[in-house]
């Protein structure tokens, strides 16, 4: 499928078909997977690879939706069976995800192997899956210029050494805030984060779901108090919520597809990614699967990018008085 030649974006990952259940309502046997969400998201900034696996039953018009964003499937291995299923549902929060059914089926034995063009990709988000996949992503690529790594609790309890490996050779690892305190013990996220950066990546995002996210760096041009950089970035208001799955991926699609249009690995411009990471989420969770992202247009990005930089946006006092206590 496709084979057009070196991506600027390689995306390692899950493959799906869903069945969610939310409040807003319920969509079965729709798209999913961290590597689609995560592909769509980084497709209206760059040319993306997409490695992964399908089952004989993955319909035909998904593969031409994603080939329609211009997303090369090369990478992608159709093998005998069933493509990796799962089923879940939300409740009012919207900030958990309940698993009622999980098949694997042919991710169960999915190795990725990357096309010769995909190994000089200079830009590689693997998605979460088992850490020794990832390191195995990692063997094949030739010089990144940047890697980002995301994961889950299952992962670090029961493959803690493995993905410590990943960690050490990623420059950005991605991570919620419940499992950078789970990875390091730490019940401080400015400790967790600096216990993450001393094995190696030069920034750490956490994702605060509805609460937006958090960067950290270091050698950054300033790093602040904390010895190391901080940029917090809210989620983007919305009136309604339908679908949350996906979320965290459409983050980073769009966090690693901007710094590919742009070629800058700058703490200034990854900033600038967290924004367009946190826009490219904030379309995903407006409708089920992949729907929003699907139809979304280069025009509707600008908008919502230009309205987040007015909600972050306050102005410098030219003198700030403190007023200290009264006197008699």
């Amino acid at each position: 499928m496709n084979g057009n030649g070196t991506p600027q974006v390689v995306t390692v990952g899950s493959m799906a078909i869903d069945s969610i259940r939310t409040p807003a309502g319920e969509a079965p046997n729709c798209l999913g997977g961290a590597a689609v969400h995560g592909s769509l998201a980084a497709s209206f900034f760059a040319r993306v690879g997409l490695v992964g696996v399908v089952g004989r039953d993955y319909p035909n018009e998904a593969i031409s939706m994603l080939e329609g964003r211009g997303i090369d499937l090369a990478g992608v291995q159709r093998a005998e069976g069933e493509t990796f299923f799962w089923k879940g549902y939300y409740e009012y929060d919207m900030g958990e995800a309940h698993s009622e059914e999980t098949r694997l089926n042919v991710f169960a034995d999915f190795q990725p192997q990357l096309p010769e063009a995909y190994r000089s990709a200079p830009y590689v988000f693997l998605a979460n899956i088992h850490p020794a996949l990832q390191l195995s992503v990692l063997e094949q690529v030739e010089k990144p210029r940047l890697t980002m790594a995301d994961t889950m609790n299952f992962w670090i309890s029961g493959e803690k050494d493995a993905l410590t490996e990943v960690v050490k050779r990623v420059d950005v690892f991605f991570v919620n805030d419940a499992e950078a305190r789970q990875y390091t013990g730490a019940m401080n996220l400015v400790q967790a984060a600096r216990d993450i950066l001393d094995l190696g990546p030069r920034s750490v995002i956490i994702k605060k779901g509805a609460h937006g996210a958090v960067m950290f760096t270091r050698d950054a041009d300033d790093e602040g108090p904390l010895g190391m950089s901080y940029f917090s970035a809210p989620s983007f208001p919305l009136s309604a919520l339908t679908d949350p799955t996906g979320a965290g991926d459409s983050f980073a699609g769009g966090f690693i597809g901007h710094i590919a249009r742009t070629g800058d690995i700058s703490e200034a411009n990854m900033r600038r990614a967290i924004i367009h990471g946190s826009v490219m989420a904030s379309f995903n969770v407006e409708d089920f699967s992949v729907r929003r992202v699907s139809r979304l247009t280069p025009d509707e990005i600008r908008a919502r990018y230009r309205a987040f930089q007015r909600i972050v946006h306050f102005e410098a006092l030219e003198d700030l008085e403190v007023v200290g206590p009264a006197s008699d």
